[in-house]
């Protein structure tokens, strides 16, 4: 016997010659589009390589949206949207990390298959991570030569290296929530990459000391530590997966492969937040 069929309730719209539909809003026949794979005959995996890429941008693209919002909070002292912000982003996270699972289905004989025709293009490329790079801190304006072929990419890191970072604005907040912070500090250069300062971390450690009395303050500090976190978990997990997909070949945008890629594990975005942890908790 057949199941019976659920009634299609005569409230549900039907008529998208004027209202609004579904596929409409959200330009599906632009998105799903927007997949032109280039190996000639076309291999069967190379749309999952595709659709792992362009899913990983939108939520870049995300990412970005919160982390501008984030700062825009702190610069206003408005600490709790600025966290709320945060605990979005480690979400997307997360949910970048697992998706190297999907990718690591694809197996070495599958990706060679088509990586020739992918020619010299790279996620070393991809202008949105690193903004995001940028905006927490760790900045070179060597990077905006690559895309000088791409004016809109180049203005939008451009953007992003002159602005004061997450955690410029951050330590800003701090100082002028009654914090000790250095002042060479506050008064660097935004645009050079965030550099350890020795004298931050006894103003870190107050915080930590005294949680109840800095609990704000002292919550931000964890929730930046979880970020940070979040985000050499997906350096390792990319890691992983390329050095299970290729090996230590090189990759196809000229770098090192899996060694370079090890050596971004090395990167930290608030050496003061970690270097604290050394000293709590030891006698003065």
């Amino acid at each position: 016997m057949a199941a019976e069929q659920r009634p299609i309730e005569d409230g549900i719209v039907r008529d998208f010659k004027v209202n609004l539909s579904y596929g409409r809003y959200l330009h599906l026949d632009e998105i799903l589009g927007a997949q032109h794979p280039v190996s000639t005959p076309e291999h069967h995996d190379e749309l999952l390589f595709i659709l792992q890429h362009q899913t990983s941008e939108l939520w870049l693209k995300l990412v970005l949206h919160e982390l501008r919002a984030v700062r825009a909070h702190l610069a206003k002292d408005d600490l709790r949207p600025a966290l709320k912000g945060l605990a979005r982003v480690k979400h997307i996270q997360r949910t970048l990390t697992e998706q190297w699972s999907v990718l690591a289905t694809l197996t070495p004989s599958e990706y060679a298959e088509f990586r020739s025709f992918l020619g010299t293009s790279s996620g070393f490329q991809s202008y949105q991570y690193r903004a995001v790079e940028f905006m927490l801190g760790n900045k070179d304006r060597r990077m905006l030569s690559l895309f000088d072929d791409d004016p809109a990419a180049r203005e939008l890191l451009v953007e992003a290296l002159e602005a004061p970072s997450v955690y410029d604005e951050f330590l800003r907040y701090l100082y002028r929530h009654g914090h000790d912070v250095p002042v060479e500090i506050l008064q660097r250069d935004v645009s050079l990459p965030y550099r350890f300062n020795a004298g931050l971390v006894p103003v870190i450690k107050g915080i930590y000391d005294d949680p109840e009395k800095n609990w704000e303050a002292y919550e931000a500090c964890e929730e930046l530590v979880d970020l940070e976190e979040n985000f050499q978990l997906w350096r390792f997990r990319h890691l992983k997966t390329v050095e299970r997909t290729i090996g230590f070949k090189r990759g196809t945008g000229g770098s090192s492969g899996v060694d370079f890629l090890r050596k971004a594990l090395d990167l930290t975005f608030f050496p003061e937040l970690y270097a604290v942890r050394t000293e709590i908790g030891v006698p003065s």
